[in-house]
């Protein structure tokens, strides 16, 4: 079954590691949502605190899971927090997946950071735990957990 899959994350940290995640996920010809290119974070993110929420929250509508991507820095982006929130209180499925370990554009990698979700919620490692072919496993694993 084809799912609307919200993906969270530090834009301005894991950006590049993200979209690694994402063109994995659009290449398996599943649809996509809670990307953005840079401009138009660019954009949203000069705005107020309730615009920036409620263009969260429009993004996050129609998706049945949120994946929370962890990089190094994730666990000090607020909206990151809000995201996993919104996603709770909405009943999504929430799954958190580690993305240290993928190379960035320069070819390096970084430390991983805290995770995020309560243990109740699925962790992953996106290389130690091939994501690029068990992603759309764990997403459908996270809304039927969600009772989507």
């Amino acid at each position: 079954m084809a799912r609307k899959v919200f993906f969270s994350f530090q834009f301005s940290e894991d950006n590049w590691r993200a979209n690694v995640v994402r063109n994995s996920w659009v290449t398996q010809d599943r649809k996509s949502s809670g990307f953005f290119d840079s401009a138009e974070w660019e954009k949203v993110k000069k705005q107020t605190d309730a615009n920036i929420k409620k263009w969260i929250d429009g993004q996050l509508s129609g998706c049945s899971v949120t994946v929370v991507l962890v990089g190094s820095k994730t666990c000090k982006s607020k909206w990151v927090k809000y995201e996993i929130e919104k996603s709770i209180e909405l009943g999504k499925g929430l799954l958190e997946i580690d993305i240290s370990k993928i190379k960035n554009k320069d070819g390096n990698t970084s430390t991983k950071g805290d995770w995020m979700l309560p243990n109740s919620y699925k962790s992953y490692r996106w290389n130690k735990d091939d994501g690029y072919k068990n992603m759309g496993d764990w997403i459908e694993a996270a809304a039927k957990a969600a009772g989507r």
